[in-house]
């Protein structure tokens, strides 16, 4: 008796079913709305790529035009004329921000809770930068640093952790210096484009709002991580937050203070920190390793001048590049190398022991 109850709910349900209305298809079809939704959108991965495109244009259309106005032997020159002594105190102060830099893992080592040394912490974190500058955080940030942690026993979650906490230190020293560097340094007029005044301000001021509402929302959250989208967000208490705001400045600023003193301060300490900091933006939406070339087109175009001519601009250019990403890289594959070679032997030497206590 029961088959033909179900029999009948089910009719029954059918029928009410059909007799009901259709949801209407604005119903269905309606997106949200409102700029927080804008990424849900299927026209903002076309419209993010575009502003990618035309950012690259301009970037390699200033390349291709200031490569064929370039007098190379006239940069070489310029390159053979650069002084002993300020390439000296050129490569001491990247060697200070390489080390500088390598302090960031000492933030996540802090948040993070492993039992690595801060000595040992540091060598990773100096090791793998020269990787992450010249050939891609995929390579250095990715794979040398977790190469590194992983054969000392550290577990790939806290590695992700360090690593995410090292990346956000990075930038939120460099929003911060942004916002300082609209009020003391104007861009001065590229291909006939110019920022006004006012313009360049407020969106300095705006990027540089953005580490402070970080500090304060850490002060706010007490540790306690954020929740976005079902997401979690590991926030330090405000101090750490402060020393990651204060710490990465530092680190930008050094590097702004190597270039400033190869190009023997013929110009503006700001005007060099500006190439530092335009240059890392557009190396990295192009994508190109090291930004090989792109600094040196936008540390043309923002420092060349009739008192300093692009020749001597590009051969500070160069030799800031050697100083501070091609050294750096070389000592790190040493020391890579070296650690490999150091694992290897162990090994061996543990397979050996484990084959005689068998026999």
């Amino acid at each position: 008796m029961a088959t033909p109850t179900l029999l009948a709910n089910t009719q029954t349900g059918t029928a009410d079913a059909m007799a009901s209305p259709a949801p209407s298809s604005s119903t269905s079809s309606s997106s949200p709305r409102g700029w927080r939704h804008w990424p849900e959108q299927a026209w903002w991965p076309w419209v993010t790529r575009g502003f990618a495109a035309a950012f690259f244009a301009v970037v390699a259309g200033l390349i291709f035009r200031q490569g064929r106005t370039v007098d190379w032997p006239a940069v070489l020159q310029a390159l053979r004329d650069l002084p002993t002594t300020a390439l000296a105190v050129g490569g001491a102060l990247a060697l200070l921000s390489h080390f500088t830099y390598g302090s960031f893992d000492w933030v996540g080592r802090h948040c993070s809770g492993h039992r690595l040394t801060r000595t040992t912490t540091l060598a990773i974190a100096m090791t793998s930068y020269p990787f992450t500058l010249n050939l891609g955080s995929l390579i250095g940030g990715v794979g040398v640093r977790y190469r590194l942690y992983a054969r000392r026993g550290v577990d790939p979650g806290t590695i992700g952790q360090v690593v995410g906490t090292s990346i956000v230190t990075n930038w939120v020293g460099y929003l911060l210096l942004a916002g300082v560097l609209a009020w003391t340094w104007q861009p001065p007029a590229l291909a006939g484009w110019a920022v006004e005044s006012w313009q360049w301000r407020l969106g300095g001021t705006v990027l540089g709002c953005l580490p402070l509402a970080y500090v304060a929302v850490c002060a706010l959250r007490s540790g306690r991580a954020l929740t976005l989208r079902g997401h979690e967000f590991p926030l330090p208490h405000w101090p750490v937050a402060l020393w990651q705001v204060t710490v990465s400045a530092a680190n930008w600023m050094l590097m702004g203070a190597a270039l400033w003193t190869v190009l023997q301060h013929q110009v503006s300490y700001p005007a060099a920190l500006a190439t530092v900091l335009l240059g890392a933006v557009a190396g990295l939406v192009l994508r190109v390793p090291a930004g090989l070339g792109v600094l040196e087109a936008v540390g043309v175009a923002l420092l060349a001048s009739q008192a300093l001519g692009q020749e001597e601009v590009l051969a500070a250019l160069l030799a800031y590049r050697a100083l501070y990403y091609f050294g750096p890289l070389v000592l790190a594959a040493v020391a890579l190398g070296v650690a490999e070679l150091r694992w290897r032997r162990q090994a061996n030497l543990g397979a050996e022991s484990s084959a005689e206590q068998k026999i």
